[in-house]
């Protein structure tokens, strides 16, 4: 008998829905036809024990304690769930073949992973086990990918990645939150102070953009216009470039700060002749953008509609389990199997009738293009979001998921229209000496930019001049203009900073290694942690803007400054990634850890966190619990259990050194 476990009961539905029948529920799992079972998990069945299961003494936060380092790493069930924990128990005994069925990433691959290692499943069974790969879970994507079973053991270095990731989270967020939440207590800050490998450093960004733009002071900047005249009667306007003799009177932008020198430029300019030095124009094309992966898709619906990049998330998972209009969610790729191609026929006529909006976008799509996204050597667990051929009915889905879906289907739609042609024209005059310069952009054929309805020129056509053309500047104009602050962050523009982090990395080596790797998080986590910040009240929004509260600005004031920056975790990150790819190593990325966690706590001992003193702690919004799982998705902060009564002194606990995990808890 086999044994399929997923990773929920939507998709054990999809899978014992293609299997031979009847189907028969029963508590806990699907009996198939054939004798097979489908069974489920509910998220994850486990979570990392709290530190008082280690020691009893560590229920009560002392700083003597820190840091806190099981020797042997224990999860317990999640009570809530404890019951479908008994019956994967019964099954595995009872089982012939395991099918590892978890979301294709790595914590879906650690969650099955775990389960089987806790249950105390043999030796041989679990190297037995297959693993099914599931990103559609219509009835013919289902097929295809039961009939492409793959050896569990393969995915074994994505499930040390995820186990490291687990861990790693575990001791940072414990250690930290404790030590901090402790010295704050000493300057009457009553409240927990949480901190995480991943929360902290976005909650840092938001500080410092927030103080950039209080400290900022606007200042005036002059720019200089020559209106153009050619003997055609084409009119036209260029820019003055400043030269090097101007740099005094600069910014360190190159802006003019001089209205004097700017007025002067447009005197000497006016009714003289103008001479052509340089024309270029250049052909140009730009092919279709490629479909979404999460974080493209939170951005680009924020700006559109508004959304929070965890009402996208929602309503992506909605209309991937409830609807199965879309592949898997939380994906991080951006490119598509070649076979899929073959379905594009397919996929189209659904979106015709799942957005009446895009049906002539549909209908114009030429299913004979086959560009960039089609790449399989850019696919790995997962591929990119794309619709499914599943149709919807009119009215079926809520205002969120219809925009959510007509995003997706414009996507996925722009890979069958043709690169955008244009051409790029550049002139550039003398006039009394100076430099000016003028460009534009002519549309030519709009290709995939019509299903945006941005068809227009972006700028006035340029005359068609060659160099030694003369013309005349009728008049120079000075435009005052004034320095603009950075913008506060909103939910797209926070995800993309977590996205691209490398730009906020100060280390230039870390940086180069940054622009490779998927940032700050997780595409499945970073909604998560931007809510989790405002649920903790550190992060307060103004409508579509982000700021930091007062407790949030102290806390990371109180931080040293490794744990406010990304570079730390974002080289986490990187260090994950490396070993997903056998290309690290579980051993030296704990080692490490531990030693900077020793580190660290010294520091928040050695002084009082001054930022927090007077400052009241958060309310928690309706919906913040005060602990947070940290084994599971999204689990990138503290554990944040209550602090004990007492932070005196007491029997000091003795670090536990870190054994080496099994093969078996690896995978």
């Amino acid at each position: 008998m086999k044994l399929y476990i997923a990773e929920k009961p939507s998709l054990a539905r999809a899978i014992a829905a293609v299997l031979p029948g009847p189907q028969k529920r029963e508590e806990g799992y699907i009996r198939c036809g054939n004798g097979d079972l489908v069974s489920w998990c509910v998220g994850h069945l486990l979570e990392q024990a709290e530190p008082e299961v280690y020691d009893p003494a560590y229920k009560q936060w002392r700083f003597e304690h820190l840091p806190i380092v099981p020797d042997k790493w224990q999860l317990k069930p999640r009570p809530k769930v404890r019951s479908q924990l008994t019956a994967l128990r019964k099954l595995t005994r009872e089982a012939d073949q395991l099918v590892h069925a978890g979301d294709p990433d790595r914590e879906g691959q650690l969650l099955v992973d775990e389960v089987i290692e806790y249950l105390g499943v043999p030796d041989g069974k679990r190297r037995a086990m297959q693993r099914l790969l599931i990103s559609d879970l219509n009835p013919s994507a289902v097929k295809r990918a039961l009939e492409r079973l793959k050896p569990n053991s393969e995915f074994i270095p994505l499930s040390v990645s995820a186990l490291a990731r687990s861990r790693a989270d575990w001791l940072y967020g414990i250690n930290l939150t404790r030590a901090l939440t402790l010295q704050g207590r000493r300057v009457g800050f009553d409240g927990l102070l949480s901190v995480g490998r991943v929360q902290t450093p976005v909650l840092g960004l938001v500080v410092e953009r927030d103080r950039a733009i209080e400290a900022f002071v606007s200042k005036p900047f002059y720019e200089v216009l020559a209106h153009l005249l050619t003997e055609q009667g084409q009119r036209f306007s260029a820019g003055w470039q400043p030269s090097e003799a101007c740099t005094r009177w600069q910014d360190e932008e190159g802006r003019v700060l001089s209205r004097e020198l700017a007025q002067n430029v447009a005197n000497r300019i006016s009714g003289k002749d103008a001479l052509v030095e340089e024309a270029s124009r250049k052909p140009a094309q730009q092919p279709a953008p490629l479909p979404y992966n999460l974080s493209s898709l939170q951005i680009d619906a924020s700006k559109a509609f508004g959304l929070s990049a965890q009402a996208v998330l929602d309503a992506c998972q909605s209309l991937y389990e409830k609807h199965r209009l879309i592949t898997y969610p939380r994906s991080d790729c951006r490119y598509l199997p070649k076979e899929h191609h073959g379905e594009a026929s397919a996929v189209i006529g659904a979106i015709k009738q799942a957005a009446p909006a895009l049906a002539q976008a549909a209908s114009g799509a030429d299913i004979g293009i086959k560009g960039r996204a089609w790449n399989d050597a850019k696919v790995e667990a997962h591929h990119a979001i794309i619709p499914t051929a599943k149709s919807a009915r009119e009215g079926s889905l809520s205002a969120h998921e219809a925009k959510v879906y007509e995003l997706i289907a414009r996507q996925y739609l722009m890979q069958f229209y043709p690169a955008w042609r244009y051409n790029d024209t550049e002139l550039k005059l003398r006039i009394e000496g100076g430099l000016f310069i003028a460009r534009a952009r002519q549309t030519e054929d709009p290709g995939w930019r019509a299903l945006l309805g941005k068809t227009a020129d972006e700028a006035p056509e340029l005359p068609l001049l060659a160099v030694g053309d003369r013309l005349s500047c009728k008049r120079g104009e000075v435009q005052e203009k004034q320095t603009q602050p950075p913008k506060a962050f909103t939910d797209a523009t926070l995800l993309a900073a977590m996205t691209g982090i490398a730009r906020f990395v100060s280390d230039p080596a870390l940086r180069k290694v940054l622009r490779d790797t998927d940032g700050l998080g997780t595409e499945a986590t970073r909604a998560g942690i931007i809510e989790l910040l405002v649920t903790r009240g550190y992060l307060q929004r103004q409508g579509k803007s982000i700021h930091s509260s007062p407790a949030g600005r102290g806390l990371i004031d109180a931080l040293p400054e490794q744990v406010q920056k990304p570079d730390l975790t974002a080289h986490w990150e990187s260090s994950l990634d490396a070993m997903a790819r056998r290309e690290g190593r579980y051993e030296q990325f704990m080692e490490a850890l531990q030693g900077s966690l020793t580190e660290l706590i010294g520091q928040l001992g050695a002084t009082a966190p001054e930022s927090l003193r007077g400052v009241d702690a958060p309310k928690r919004r309706r919906g913040g619990g005060a602990r947070r799982r940290t084994s599971g998705r999204g689990g990138k902060g503290a554990a944040a259990a209550k602090p004990g009564v007492s932070a005196g002194k007491s029997k000091s606990a003795t670090p536990r050194r870190r054994r080496k995990p099994s093969t078996a808890a690896s995978g």
